[in-house]
Formats: C-alpha cells, sequence, structure tokens
C-alpha cells in the first residue's frame, strides 16, 4: 500500500513543528483530503490538537512504548482510507531515549520510509539557516530531509535572504511563516493545554494555524513530497479478539481532568469484548449503569482538585467499587486519599501533592505484585509525565533503575507509570477478563 506521509521535524523543541503540523492537516483537510494525524512520542496534548484539526483521533507512533515491530502496522491501522498522513515529530529531529536516537523522530521516519520536513525557527539568523539545515539533512543519510519550512521570519529581506542561502545549499523551501503572536497557544506546567478543555477556543486556534498554513506554504509542493514516500509492507493493526461474549461495561475516565489517553485503548477494550461508557469524574454524580471494571488515564486532577474532592457521591461510588480498576498518573491521584489537602477516593493508601519539579522519561519497569493489569516479574515499558509526588504506605507495584512507584492489589493497578497497551495488549484482555457481572459487584 502507498500511503502518501510526511513527518514534520525541527532541529529542537519550541522551532514550530506543532504550529506547521496541525495547520498543515487542518489545512488539508480544508481541500477535502482524508488526513490520518499522527505523533511521535508519547505525548497527549498534540494529538487532541490533531484531532480537531482532523476529524480524526490523533495516534501516537512510539517505538519504546509499543516496540519497533508494531510502528508500521499501527500507523496502516491509523491511516486506513486516508489519502495523506501527516506526522509531528517530537523534540529535536535525532533526539531519542538517552544518547541514542531510538524512539526519536528520525527513528521513526526511518521505519515509516517517510521524507522529513524540517521546521526551523529563523529568527535571529538569515544565511546560518542553510549551515544548520545542511547538518541535519546530512547527518544521518537514512532520513531524508526533503524541505524546509521556515518559521518566525521577520520581513522580506529576512526570508529572502534565508530562500538564498537554502537554494545555494541545494534545499527546497516548503513555506515561510511570519512571526503572528495571534496563533498561540495557552500553556502551563505540563505543556499546552488540551483541546478538551478549551474546545472552541481551540477549533478557532486550528482554524488560524490553518489559514497561516496555506498562505504561507505551498501544499502543493508538500503534496508531492509527500506522495514520493515508498510503499508501505505492513499489515495493519487490529486489536485481539477476546472470548468474552457478555459485554461487561468498562468505564472510563473523562471530561476537563482525564484527557490522556491512545485511541487504542478503547479499541482494545472493545475487542476483548467490552463495552466502554465515557463518565466525567467532575460532573457525574454515578458511574455509568452496569459497571464492571474502570479506566482512570492521565490528566490534570491537580487543577480540578476542589471540583473533584466536592463530587463526593461520585468519590464515594468509586470508594466502594469493587470490580477491577486500572488508573495511571492522574488517575492514581483520584484514587489516593488527598491531593493537595484535599480530600480524594481513598483507594490507594497514599497522599499525593504538587512539587516544582518535572518528573519525565521513559521507564523500563518489572511488576513486583500481582493486580487486575500485572503479574510479579513481568516487564512493562512505559514512561512518566508530572509534577505530583505521591506518600504512599506499603510496598510498590513497580521497580526501574532508579526508582519505585505505584500500588496494586486484587482489585486495583494504579501507577505515575503511563503504558501504551497496544505494545502489551494482555492488560486490556485481563483488565475484561476479571470484570464481573453488574449482578456480582450490586
Amino acid at each position: 500500500m502507498v500511503v502518501p506521509r510526511l513527518v514534520i521535524a525541527a532541529p529542537s523543541s519550541g522551532s514550530g513543528k506543532t504550529t506547521v503540523a496541525t495547520g498543515l492537516m487542518a489545512a488539508l483537510r480544508a481541500r477535502g483530503l482524508r488526513v490520518s494525524p499522527h505523533k511521535v512520542g508519547p505525548d497527549y496534548i498534540d494529538p487532541g490538537y490533531h484531532a480537531l484539526a482532523t476529524g480524526r483521533p490523533g495516534r501516537n507512533l512510539d517505538p519504546w512504548l509499543v516496540g519497533e515491530e508494531r510502528v508500521r502496522p499501527l500507523f496502516r491501522h491509523g491511516a486506513a482510507g486516508c489519502d495523506v498522513a501527516v506526522v509531528e515529530g517530537v523534540m529535536g529531529l535525532f533526539d531519542g531515549k538517552g544518547d541514542t536516537d531510538f524512539a526519536s523522530t528520525a527513528h521513526v521516519a526511518r521505519l515509516l520510509d517517510a521524507p522529513v520536513v524540517l521546521v526551523v525557527d529563523a529568527a535571529r539568523q538569515s544565511r546560518s539557516v542553510a549551515a544548520v539545515v545542511h547538518g541535519f539533512a546530512t547527518f544521518d543519510p537514512r532520513v531524508r530531509v526533503g524541505g524546509v519550512v521556515l518559521n518566525r521570519v521577520g520581513s522580506d529581506r529576512h526570508e529572502e535572504l534565508c530562500r538564498s542561502a537554502l537554494a545555494a545549499a541545494g534545499v527546497q523551501v516548503l513555506g515561510a511563516i511570519r512571526r503572528d503572536d495571534a496563533v498561540s497557544t495557552p500553556s502551563r506546567h505540563l505543556g499546552l493545554v488540551p483541546a478538551a478543555e478549551r474546545e472552541a477556543e481551540a477549533l478557532a486556534a486550528v482554524d488560524r494555524l490553518a489559514a497561516l498554513v496555506t498562505r504561507s506554504c505551498d501544499l502543493d509542493a508538500l503534496l508531492r513530497l509527500a506522495a514520493s514516500a515508498p510503499r508501505l509492507d505492513a499489515v495493519p493493526w487490529e486489536p485481539a479478539r477476546g472470548e468474552r461474549t457478555d459485554r461487561p461495561v468498562v468505564a472510563v475516565a473523562g471530561g476537563a481532568a482525564f484527557t490522556f489517553g491512545y485511541a487504542e485503548h478503547v479499541e482494545l477494550l472493545r475487542a476483548a469484548g467490552a463495552d466502554v461508557a465515557v463518565f466525567d469524574p467532575l460532573r457525574d454524580e454515578r458511574l455509568p449503569d452496569g459497571t464492571a471494571a474502570l479506566v482512570i488515564g492521565g490528566g490534570f486532577p491537580e487543577v480540578y482538585a476542589a471540583e473533584l474532592a466536592a463530587n463526593e457521591p461520585l468519590r464515594a461510588q468509586v470508594a466502594a467499587f469493587r470490580g477491577p480498576i486500572a488508573a495511571e498518573c492522574a488517575g492514581l491521584l483520584y484514587l489516593c486519599e488527598e491531593l493537595d489537602g484535599r480530600r480524594m477516593c481513598g483507594r490507594v493508601p497514599g497522599r499525593a501533592r504538587m512539587t516544582p519539579r518535572l518528573t519525565l522519561g521513559y521507564r523500563d519497569a518489572v511488576a513486583l505484585r500481582r493486580s487486575p493489569l500485572t503479574e510479579p516479574g513481568e516487564r512493562f515499558r512505559g514512561h512518566e509525565f508530572h509534577r505530583t509526588a505521591v506518600e504512599y504506605a506499603g510496598e510498590r507495584l513497580f521497580r526501574w533503575e532508579g526508582g519505585a512507584d505505584g500500588f496494586g492489589d486484587a482489585l486495583v493497578t494504579a501507577s505515575y507509570l503511563h503504558l501504551h497497551w497496544a505494545g502489551q495488549p494482555m492488560t486490556a484482555q485481563r483488565l475484561v477478563s476479571s470484570s464481573r457481572s453488574p449482578s456480582v459487584l450490586r
């Protein structure tokens, strides 16, 4: 199958990848194309904006979380029925795990055999842009840099100087974007504010990005570059089917406080035999009817701690719930006894608080205890991303080099460790298999 595709990369974070990638997705959709959105790495926030831009789920491609062998199948799964795929990179083009390029944008571009568009922040330089691009284009001959989009160009003269230098270096300029503060997106302690928390404003921002890219970039040239990608041999990923036929209800936390989740998780739960119902811990006072298991993923409960604490009826239901619970990061905080001094659900024996320290990185974890998702001795590849800390009582659920974290018992799996279940599909199977019927839970 030939899937026209582009990887949007940059020399470093803050160069404008998200601006160009999201704007390009929306601009191509406005042309009537079906656009498949993807993000390199574990980040949850950018895919939310990608979804608004394309009308399709934003999907992550992360070799560390899912394994190199699943990147192409997951890409094919997401791109099914689409006209073009746009993949936003992470950090700098060659920045991967530790001192390697594993799980970097370059790594994923090689796995997808996709041409790269390099977004270069041209502010405070002109001819030097060509030296930067030349270095990135020649650093790894397996990565094909097909062109450049100049960002934060200051004037016609500035653009002319940059274009002239890049032409002499033999690099195609695919766009030049002027400085425009009107397209900025608000940020806070973990990056951009998720689109789900500001949907109307986010939609307007995506529209502005589409207009910016349409007037600043050569869409036809970008599409020609995407079409130059070769055939991609891979069988599309499909979630494993379970044997359960009674369709237990798995309730998944959503709403403004719980916006982090991978699209494949819901697909895996449904394939395993569950019906998925979304509930909002900020607003809903009861769990969905027939709930047999809970999934409480990541997000920003620290921002909404007062509102979560005020919803006493739902907290009481979660505290009394006797089915399996899978909780990650924000979900862990919600299950703790307290968060910044406010009462939470009390299912995890620990107290959580905000800290000034960012904890961020990939983890190769070993499960120490049995829980709904784990067996002792099993390895789990995940990532941490938080500015909170939990003071636990009792033993940890996971251990990795330099650290340990989490709580687990017969009904609860809760930790800071974010997992991509497509890389460990037994997690969804186990959760659904251990779900009991509503009559047992009453």
